[in-house]
């Protein structure tokens, strides 16, 4: 009985941070559907609602700010099809003022308008091929690496690997300016070289690699090597068909890492031709400031892509990153 309970409040616990954690997502959905004027009013939160006035003598019915009352009047602004004012201070029945209330309100039209704004096609296509260059890079030195480190023997094995790993410590502001020297030298500022070719090696993903390689029975590699199979044979044949949860996990974390990648695109390059998306994001913020609900638009469409690859790997990383912490 008290292993039950100690399970359900487990549960409760984890249920209520999964719900606290989505709690900001589901504000940008909302919000990006309002209309400014609907999020200026702080009227709705999470759904969005629009509530706005109108004035009806009888014969049209107009769009209308309402500004005061005097006794039986109303003072008003009119306005357009567009929403724009055409007359000021307009007195007018206070029995012909009404207010319109619509629930739920979604304007999805808000998607469109943040993404002809400014060219996130490009940038889209920008973050796509260097994501998916940077990803076959990532693999090819990863999968060398980890079998080097797991299955082959040589001098300084165990302080290259410790060395490695260390690595992983070093934020990246701390290497920012010297790597930013280092591609002036060799002319790879403001290029696609220096997008890619930096990212191609990533020590987390080799620690990857090896543990799964180092969990794989070494029988297995020892009938291979008798009935004649290389090297790289062996790694083609055996290794990788029995890797396809690892490779989708570091396929997925690459894919992330290169997605939301901001400060180095961000000093690397300045051809908007080059942006990447998360630098055209902040490009667009700095344009579009004052307009709330374009910002969470563009926000939403631009995490919505890697979070349904996510999900759809969530399997794989679950059971390749349990078999990180085997002991060697």
């Amino acid at each position: 009985m008290n292993e039950k309970i100690a399970k359900t409040a487990i549960y409760a616990v984890l249920v209520a941070c999964g719900l606290f954690m989505i709690v900001p997502f589901v504000w940008m959905i909302s919000t990006s559907l309002m209309t400014q004027s609907e999020f200026n009013k702080h009227d709705s939160v999470f759904i969005p609602k629009e509530t706005y006035s109108v004035w009806n003598d009888g014969a049209v019915q107009k769009r209308i700010i309402h500004v005061t009352d005097e006794g039986d009047s109303s003072v008003v602004h009119i306005l357009n099809k567009e929403l724009r004012i055409v007359q000021e201070y307009v007195k007018v029945p206070k029995s012909q003022v009404s207010v319109i209330r619509k629930v739920p309100s979604l304007h999805w039209e808000n998607y469109k308008k943040a993404f002809t704004k400014v060219p996130f096609a490009t940038y889209f296509a920008n973050t796509l091929f260097v994501s998916i260059v940077s990803l076959i890079g990532v693999l090819i030195t990863a999968m060398l690496s980890a079998y080097a480190f797991s299955r082959m023997e040589f001098r300084g094995k165990e302080f290259l690997f410790v060395l490695f790993i260390s690595m992983m410590m070093v934020p990246e502001p701390i290497y920012l300016i010297s790597s930013y020297v280092l591609l002036d030298k060799i002319n790879w500022l403001d290029t696609y070289q220096a997008l890619i070719v930096p990212w191609c090696v990533n020590i987390f993903t080799i620690f990857l690699f090896r543990q799964h390689f180092k969990s794989l029975p070494k029988e297995l590699f020892d009938a291979a090597a008798i009935d004649g199979c290389s090297t790289f044979g062996l790694l083609w044949r055996i290794i990788l068909p029995l890797s396809k949860p690892i490779i989708a996990t570091a396929s997925i974390f690459s894919l992330i890492g290169s997605w939301n990648s901001f400060m180095w695109p961000l000093v690397m390059t300045n051809r908007p031709s080059l942006r990447v998306l998360q630098v055209g994001l902040s490009y667009f913020n700095q344009e579009a400031s004052t307009q709330t609900t374009l910002l969470m638009a563009a926000s939403a469409f631009s995490i919505i892509p890697i979070l349904i690859l996510f999900f759809l790997a969530q399997k794989q990383i679950i059971a390749s990153t349990a078999k990180t912490g085997m002991k060697d």
